[in-house]
């Protein structure tokens, strides 16, 4: 049976049980921080990623949330969105917590990633990597930033609606997901075992910013060519290096005028909403050869609404019109190779009722405004959006500076700041039992 609550009577049904999820928080911190200490001791680069994942079952299991962990298959890899250099899964499941709502309410996906980056050069470093030392209100070590951080703020709050009490209409749908830093295919994997929602909160390391936009992004290679010949009269040869500057200044023309056609307020503070950038160059066998082959390797940023094969076709117009225009290129084209990891763009309306309830709820807890842009990466977000047609916004604790470089680290306070957001937008969106 339904029935219609006064105004008053709506509002202590969420300030109520809000206030108490709220001192709880404030009272268990350390739980937090333990836990994200134990996160960022487990090494979950890629092929590593049970490690961290043991520890995700060992709390859920703790917590009484319905588990499902299992392994990526066939079902995803033969996807046409699969999308990475990696087919085998064995022993790195995926795993996927579920608090079972009372019926009625919208459900929601906290998604979160367990896969992290290398550490790159150790000497780098100045504490060990996988330490989870805490400084001055800092927790140090890789991933603590990308992202766990934000799964130890979405385990927090999930943890917090358990210890009072709460009974959610909605479910609270709950994923560690591997291999998002090669490509979104754990997220794939949810999809495609069924897990979908009303709606979708990802805490990439936003600095507390709210993304209802993101951009998509893709590796590409380009094969340079050139014609061999001794150092000595190189002017016999044709150097692939030389041909090599004319695609990477052709390329930065075309970041240039794909950037112009933007202009999206919510990019008003990003210099280069959608980058193309040159990752690695490698070229030439002997100092004293003109070399005839450079292979150029780089990521191509998509706007939010792009189709990601207009992406494609304005890269390989470009080169196209290199061909044309040098005698050359015509001779000898350059070749785009499209491979590895590629991630999807998605938007969502600014006045989406999932970004006004978490702007709502980082005023609430903050006493300030929201800050609202467009990602300027792209997330797991991107595949929920296309493949479940799923509502996803982007917010969370760390700074994207941080995110892979060496002493990585996030700052506590905005863990917790995170976490009591999430969880109050939490009991808005997915509602609570009014008779609970």
């Amino acid at each position: 049976m339904f029935f219609l609550f006064p105004k008053k009577r709506r509002d202590y049904l969420l300030n109520e049980p809000l206030a108490r999820v709220n001192q709880w928080m404030d009272d268990n911190q350390p739980k937090l921080i333990r836990f994200l200490q134990q996160l960022v001791q487990e090494d979950s680069t890629r092929g590593n990623e049970y490690k961290g994942q043991a520890v995700i079952i060992e709390k859920c299991r703790e917590l009484g949330l319905a588990l499902d962990i299992w392994e990526i298959g066939k079902e995803t890899t033969e996807h046409p969105y699969f999308y990475s250099d990696r087919t085998e899964f064995i022993g790195n499941p995926n795993v996927v917590a579920t608090l079972r709502g009372s019926g009625g309410g919208k459900s929601l996906i906290l998604n979160g990633h367990i896969d992290v980056v290398p550490i790159g050069n150790r000497a780098d470093w100045k504490i060990d990597p996988f330490s989870g030392e805490v400084k001055e209100g800092k927790l140090y070590g890789r991933g603590s930033t990308d992202m766990k951080g934000g799964t130890a703020a979405l385990i927090y709050a999930m943890e917090a609606i358990k210890a009072c009490n709460i009974i959610l209409k909605g479910d609270l749908i709950f994923e560690s997901v591997i291999e998002e830093e090669s490509g979104s295919a754990g997220s794939l994997a949810t999809v495609l075992r069924g897990y979908n929602a009303d709606g979708a909160i990802i805490p990439e390391p936003t600095n507390l910013k709210i993304f209802p936009k993101q951009q998509g992004s893709l590796w590409f290679r380009i094969h340079v060519f050139g014609k061999s010949a001794h150092g000595g009269t190189r002017y016999e040869g044709v150097n692939a290096i030389e041909k090599a500057i004319q695609v990477i200044q052709a390329i930065e023309q075309l970041e240039k005028r794909r950037n112009a056609s933007i202009h999206d307020p919510l990019y008003k503070n990003i210099p280069i909403p959608v980058p193309i950038n040159i990752g690695k160059i490698a070229s030439g066998s002997w100092p004293s050869s003109v070399p005839d082959l450079v292979v150029l390797e780089g990521r191509m940023g998509v706007k939010p609404e792009e189709m990601v094969e207009d992406a494609m076709v304005d890269m390989d117009q470009t080169l196209q019109l290199l061909i044309k225009e040098d005698p050359w290129f015509n001779q000898k084209p350059p070749t785009l190779e499209w491979f590895g990891a590629r991630w999807l763009p998605s938007t969502i309306e600014k006045d989406h009722q999932l970004v006004t309830i978490l702007q709502d709820s980082y005023k609430n807890i903050t006493g300030t405004d929201a800050v609202i842009e467009a990602s300027p990466w792209g997330t797991d977000g991107g595949m929920l959006y296309h493949a479940g047609k799923i509502p996803v916004v982007i917010f969370g604790p760390g700074t994207t500076a941080l995110a892979h470089d060496s002493n990585e680290y996030i700052e506590l306070e905005k863990v917790f700041i995170a976490a009591k957001t999430i969880v109050q937008a939490v009991l808005q969106w997915c509602e609570i039992d009014e008779l609970s």
